[in-house]
């Protein structure tokens, strides 16, 4: 059977489930499970490599202990197991001494972590398809992860879960842009599934890995942070799926918790690639952790006034922001200011509504930065939906293809030789000051619907209004005549 088979054929058996409700549920579920077989696999693999090896998990809840067996515990006996010792045990997995963190990675990832399934005899059902899959195969390993980033498009239409999610064709393209090296320490302060963590490993082996010490230098730069539980744990097993040997950089926390003063030179880093959640508003309190001019509830102002922050010199970032961000006033009008003094902000690429569909149906915007020099002018690229579709949706998605023509564009690592076309165009600074560092700036080549002269418009509107008033009385006049008859 196929891996991409095994996955449905297993998603299939938990949809028989009565404590399994929607995709979020059933992804949860199925990444613990996955989890533990990983970790499981890569333990026997250690054990054979590594003299002394031991494993992070205690024997009796090692996954060839209690799940490898297709004819051992199922039932009532496995529910319980897995309900009163397996989760239990792992919540509590003591952290000190040799191996401790690894046994962290394990234990922050069962923090939070639920078993949804209340049938014993499907859950045995589950346990065996996922003994089919060797995760110490490279290649199926691969496959495996390929299948997985399908699945987490799934959560696109999760509900809130949703706002877990980059299209990766977006993620791709911002990694792409900003180029990372082994060595180099890139952040996610928001990482959701771990989507630009992803495409940076990719990109990186592709590009840069050459030698051991080169892919150990990429995993060593890895940072990452997810509030949430559930992407977190998402976020964990794509790590191991993606060959990370030490998931523990991803941080269960929220990175705005953290006062702004107390990130210091020994936190920043060389790359920023990040999509923070907006529209929400964060705990109260929170904003106290911010200078005065920069306090808000907005989740992405503060996102962003901490990124400017956590930049070296010479660091570059790529951020989604919302068209808000880019048109507000207030603390989003300081944060713009004080971006463009402290950075190059050089490029802004807008995308059309659709590309977040069905979680959020709003202009968004990929901003791309260097912090060190201020911004002298700004380059504004307008992404189109391919004239072939009228919009992006969950059928037709955004795909890495369509931004081959900004990629035709961009004009290389320096960026040189941009011009001016239909989608492209550039703002100086001074401009942008004279607006109020108001950065909605409409692409100055489309032509505006002409909808006439609006004195025009309002004496056809008044002429309107004044022949439904006629018809109306005609009406009542009508309605009237015929009750008296």
């Amino acid at each position: 059977m196929s891996v991409r088979n095994l996955v449905k054929s297993i998603q299939d058996i938990m949809r028989q489930d009565v404590g399994v409700d929607g995709d979020a549920q059933r992804i949860s579920q199925l990444c613990w499970m996955f989890f533990l077989k990983i970790i499981d696999d890569q333990d026997q693999q250690l054990e054979l490599m590594q003299g002394g090896y031991k494993s992070p998990i205690p024997e009796k809840l090692q996954w060839r202990t209690w799940a490898a067996n297709p004819e051992g515990r199922t039932g009532e006996e496995l529910l319980t197991f897995i309900n009163s010792e397996l989760f239990p045990g792992l919540k509590e997995l003591s952290i000190i001494g040799k191996g401790g963190d690894r046994r962290r990675v394990v234990r922050g990832f069962f923090e939070d972590a639920y078993n949804y399934m209340k049938s014993g005899q499907l859950l045995r059902q589950v346990v065996n398809k996922i003994n089919g899959v060797d995760f110490n195969n490279l290649a199926e390993r691969q496959h495996f992860g390929d299948i997985y980033e399908q699945i987490l498009t799934d959560l696109q239409s999760a509900g809130n879960a949703g706002e877990y999610y980059t299209p990766r064709a977006v993620t791709g393209f911002m990694i792409d842009r900003i180029d990372p090296k082994p060595g180099e320490v890139l952040l996610d302060p928001a990482c959701g599934t771990g989507g630009f963590l992803t495409c940076a490993i990719r990109h990186m082996r592709s590009h840069y890995v050459k030698t051991v010490e080169d892919e150990q230098s990429m995993q060593q730069a890895l940072r990452a942070v997810e509030k949430k539980q559930l992407p977190h744990m998402l976020c964990v097993t794509n790590m191991l799926l993606h060959g990370i040997e030490d998931p523990g950089f991803v941080h269960h926390d929220n990175t705005l918790a953290r006062p702004y003063i107390s990130y210091t030179a020994s936190d920043r880093v060389d790359i920023v690639a990040t999509n923070p959640p907006f529209g929400g508003r964060e705990e109260d309190g929170i904003e106290s952790n911010f200078p005065k001019q920069f306090q808000t509830r907005e989740t992405a102002d503060l996102f962003l006034a901490l990124i400017i922050r956590l930049l070296k010199s010479g660091g570059r970032a790529a951020v989604v922001l919302p068209d808000g961000s880019l048109f507000g006033e207030g603390v989003k009008t300081r944060l713009k200011e004080h971006l463009m003094e402290e950075c190059n902000l050089h490029t802004i690429v807008r995308l059309p509504n659709s590309v977040f569909k069905p979680y959020a149906s709003i202009g968004t915007n990929l901003l791309f930065f260097e912090k060190g020099e201020p911004t002298k002018e700004i380059w504004f690229y307008e992404h189109q939906v391919p004239e072939s579709q009228k919009a992006y949706s969950m059928t037709r998605p955004i795909k890495v293809d369509h931004f081959k023509g900004c990629i035709d564009w961009w004009g290389g690592a320096k960026r040189k030789g941009r011009i001016e076309t239909p989608q492209a165009w550039k703002v100086t600074a001074e401009e942008v000051k004279a607006r109020g560092y108001n950065l909605d700036i409409k692409n100055p080549h489309t032509v505006a619907d002409d909808h006439g002269n609006p004195e025009e418009l309002l004496v056809k509107l008044n002429e309107a209004d004044k022949e439904v008033a006629v018809l109306r009385d005609n009406l009542k006049a009508i309605l009237e005549e015929a009750l008296l008859r």
